[in-house]
């Protein structure tokens, strides 16, 4: 993959940002998923950027930092052909546990310093606080962002795991680029809500999860080092219940020709023109997979075989288990 290919793009939102219709989430090159191999995933970030990919989702507590010096090594030569996408907020400890989150404005500014160093950048495209903190009112955490953005440190303001009263207080501070969430054939909650109120605010969407952490391609946890151990739709019996509904979408697949997983990717890509899935390859194969979603086209008849067939309201067991469910405003 060294050749850019002419796939038209879209737009995140009425920002005017404009974007390759696959993101490159780098999440799992820090540890997630088990082990990784910094010089595999530095490829294929550069394999992605020759095939036109132009957005890098990243989180400044991915590996506690890991994440963005890796992407830093990667965009060396290469940071005009990327687009980045950075999460904040989260507090990690030393032994790799989580502390919380701060959206304080004071936290906003620390976070996006480290961010720029580490990254090796003097400007990150896409800022946006991974949860929020309901200790800070929204308004305050955007307001910072935006200080940034007239300082020229930051482009544009994202969002992520928010519900529609909070999208609507941050947009009236600041416009707001897209909302990120997780959004798949198997995680449809934000369609009865959320995408109308985007949709009227012009906003976009970055989804991520698109194929819940591998379960729709048919991947499964591979033991210590992956926090997939801990999700309940890949526990127990839930795991077993979901495989029989993925057995009905690899059926589908093998009938177009494709992988489950292309055409879970192509499905979200077929939801809405506003929608930029996020895929997260961790290795050159994976990425040449999901890149292939692309050029799948499905039609409406299509779209309503493949809703029948893998019912959202049967999959087992939620997204994230109770604790971090709860921290979710967009569950809320």
């Amino acid at each position: 993959m060294t050749t850019e290919h002419s796939i038209a793009s879209r737009q995140l939102g009425s920002t005017g940002l404009s974007v390759f219709p696959l993101a490159l989430g780098c999440m799992g090159m820090s540890g997630m998923y088990g082990t990784t191999d910094d010089n595999e995933s530095i490829a294929t970030i550069h394999a992605a950027l020759d095939y036109g990919v132009t957005l890098l989702d990243t989180g400044d507590f991915y590996g506690s930092g890991h994440n963005e010096m890796l992407i830093g090594r990667a965009l060396q030569n290469r940071r005009e052909k990327a687009l980045l996408s950075v999460k904040f907020g989260a507090l990690r400890t030393p032994d790799g546990g989580w502390g919380g989150v701060d959206g304080s404005p004071a936290a906003v500014k620390n976070f996006v310093t480290y961010s720029l160093t580490r990254l090796g950048v003097d400007h990150i495209d896409v800022y946006r606080l991974a949860r929020l903190d309901p200790q800070v009112p929204i308004e305050d955490t955007i307001g910072a962002i935006a200080d940034l953005v007239q300082a020229g440190y930051i482009r544009y303001i994202g969002l992520s795991e928010v519900g529609v009263d909070t999208i609507r207080r941050a947009h009236a501070v600041h416009p707001i680029s897209d909302l990120q969430i997780e959004y798949s054939l198997i995680s449809r909650t934000p369609e009865s809500e959320i995408f109308p109120v985007l949709r009227e605010l012009g906003i976009g969407v970055t989804a991520y999860g698109v194929l819940s952490r591998g379960l729709l391609s048919g991947s499964i946890p591979t033991g210590q080092g992956d926090f997939r151990t801990h999700l309940p739709r890949f526990s127990g019996e839930n795991l077993a219940q979901n495989q029989r509904l993925v057995a009905q979408l690899t059926e589908i697949a093998a009938e177009k020709g494709i992988l489950p997983g292309q055409l879970a990717i192509a499905w979200v890509l077929a939801k809405g023109e506003n929608i930029v899935p996020v895929i997260g390859a961790r290795k050159r194969t994976q990425l040449a997979e999901s890149l292939a979603a692309v050029n799948v086209n499905l039609s409406s008849t299509d779209l309503n075989r493949i809703e029948a067939a893998i019912s959202a309201t049967a999959i087992a067991g939620s997204r994230y288990d109770q604790h971090q469910m709860q921290m979710l405003d967009s569950e809320k």
